[in-house]
């Protein structure tokens, strides 16, 4: 319970920082994880350069703002010629209490627009509990999420829940997902995840052809004859990661396949906050050279 208590007030702490000094923030959190600084004057890895990015530019970003606003950033997938892989609409209300439960089909999704993790999934209305359900929405819209790790381009997002159509399984598990790391307007790499239905995952990096990627520690531990099949719609999900991401110095676009079939997911521009340690040193300089920011 202790520990659980000092968590709380750290992040209470930091969360209050962000609105007196983001930078700040940014630093400290940085230092928290890897005990230094970060170089956000001559910035070389992926983390510190996109550190920067967070704190020069995508507070004042309209584009990035957009995009990274999960109602929004479906105007913009449409006008990318991309509008097929957007999951149906169903409706946008303003808070829980507004939502028309009767209304929604046996199964769907809803989110919120700021953030991440701020969903709630459902196969079977049936055994939902809604009064539950419109306390958990009420939770997480209350989060001032962007202050936590000072995310500026979820600042002053004007909060809706988005109820999308149910892509998942049965069980509420959703499709496979594929996370497309996009440099200068082209996906080099996608990174996927097997093993979290059981618990235990494993993320493993593939280049355009699938080849594994030898770049984190999962594929660097994986046998030498390691190899997964080829996915069905792998290319067409590549070719919607390079023209959602044209124009963006880096962002990662996050999409489904769904059979042979893409969805969208969406673009995250701070993978991990920017302050992945997970990712392998030399990896986060690789990535950083290929940043130009």
């Amino acid at each position: 319970m202790k520990k659980k208590k000092t968590g709380g007030l750290a992040r209470a702490f930091f969360t209050g920082l962000s609105y007196v000094s983001p930078r700040l923030n940014t630093c400290l959190l940085f230092y928290r994880k890897f005990g230094r600084f970060p170089d956000l004057d001559n910035p070389q890895t992926l983390n510190e350069k996109l550190l920067k990015l967070k704190l020069a530019r995508y507070g004042e970003d309209a584009l990035v703002r957009r995009c990274a606003d999960k109602y929004l950033v479906r105007d913009f997938v449409s006008g990318r010629g991309c509008g097929e892989t957007l999951n149906r609409l169903i409706a946008v209300y303003e808070s829980p209490r507004a939502i028309d439960w009767t209304s929604l089909p046996d199964s769907f999704a809803i989110k919120w627009n700021f953030g991440c993790g701020y969903n709630l999934i459902c196969s079977e209305k049936n055994g939902l509990d809604i009064p539950k359900a419109v306390k958990q929405l009420e939770k997480w819209g209350r989060e001032p999420f962007w202050a936590y790790y000072s995310e500026l381009q979820y600042r002053n997002v004007e909060k809706k829940l988005i109820v999308e159509e149910y892509i998942g399984d049965k069980d509420g598990n959703p499709p496979e997902d594929y996370k497309f790391y996009c440099f200068n307007g082209s996906a080099y790499c996608v990174m996927v995840c097997e093993g979290r239905r059981d618990g235990w995952p494993k993320f493993y990096f593939f280049d355009r052809n699938f080849n594994l990627l030898r770049i984190n520690r999962d594929s660097k531990e994986a046998p030498a004859d390691f190899s997964r099949p080829r996915p069905a719609g792998i290319d067409e999900a590549f070719r919607v990661a390079d023209a959602l991401s044209a124009g963006f110095p880096f962002v990662r676009v996050d999409l489904y396949l769904s059979g042979s079939q893409v969805r969208f997911g969406e673009m995250t521009f701070t993978p991990a906050a920017a302050l992945d340690n997970k990712r392998l040193p030399e990896t986060d300089l690789m990535f950083g050279k290929m940043l130009e920011i």
